[in-house]
């Protein structure tokens, strides 16, 4: 059992506190399958131009015409480009099947009462991961557990956080969630989150469950099983300070 101190945790969800295969072999295939089809019925839509003009930023390329930003988002599918714009529409597609109830989001079975205790002991939790925040929120909304969404204080992503692999991603986050000079504890499976977490001040923890074909540990890492077999406790109330103290501990 790993013990520590936080006052605020942060969880990635694929392959941390959902399962993995269900994202890959559900979700993504869902969202690739109607992607031009929402194309064809959102046509009056704003978000449709929005998400024109994100891709040809993303891509670099202001020529795309709607057809080309169609077919590169159909790409970045395919080789599953962590690409915000493709994250964005994923999580529209994503919705409408969650409202028709034709997906649901997963969560391992002890999570909801992790969650429930951390909040009693007044701790705050966040979620980040490369899905867009609304998708985020429409996870957790439709779990076989019933909404969790009143479990959580925040979600962050792609664009209003920055990728997962970069220090400055986790510093953003900081400057948001405020907090004290116990630094925020992050669960990732994924070993480069963590070492960017980490390289921002943060305490890193890896989390493998016991089916990952990739192994029981998160190298360079220390490793849980289970939400549940991380003790996470809240920090002693001399350590907390106002949102000011982050920049300084973050920072310095």
């Amino acid at each position: 059992m790993t013990s520590l101190r936080a006052d605020a945790v942060v969880l990635d969800i694929e392959g941390t506190i959902g399962s993995l295969t269900h994202v890959r072999d559900v979700l993504f295939p869902y969202a690739r399958r109607r992607l031009a089809d929402w194309f064809g019925r959102h046509r009056d839509d704003p978000r449709l131009e929005a998400l024109l003009h994100a891709v040809r930023e993303e891509a670099g390329r202001p020529e795309l015409d709607e057809t080309g930003a169609l077919a590169l988002l159909v790409a970045w599918s395919d080789a599953d480009v962590k690409a915000a714009p493709l994250k964005t529409v994923q999580g529209w597609i994503w919705a409408e099947g969650y409202a028709e109830g034709d997906l649901h989001g997963h969560v391992y079975s002890e999570v909801p009462s992790v969650l429930r205790r951390w909040r009693a002991d007044g701790m705050r939790v966040f979620t980040y991961s490369s899905g867009s925040a609304k998708a985020q929120l429409d996870w957790f909304g439709h779990t076989a557990y019933g909404d969790l969404t009143g479990l959580l204080d925040d979600r962050f992503d792609l664009e209003n956080a920055g990728p997962k692999n970069e220090p400055g991603s986790y510093r953003r986050i900081s400057l948001m969630i405020g907090g004290s000079a116990v630094p925020p504890v992050f669960l990732s499976d994924t070993a480069y989150e963590l070492d960017a977490a980490a390289a921002a001040g943060w305490t890193g923890v890896g989390v493998r469950r016991d089916d990952d074909p990739r192994g029981t540990e998160v190298p360079g890492h220390v490793t849980v099983t289970a939400l549940d077999r991380l003790h996470l406790g809240p920090a002693p109330a001399a350590t907390r300070a106002h949102d000011q103290t982050v920049g300084e501990v973050f920072f310095s």
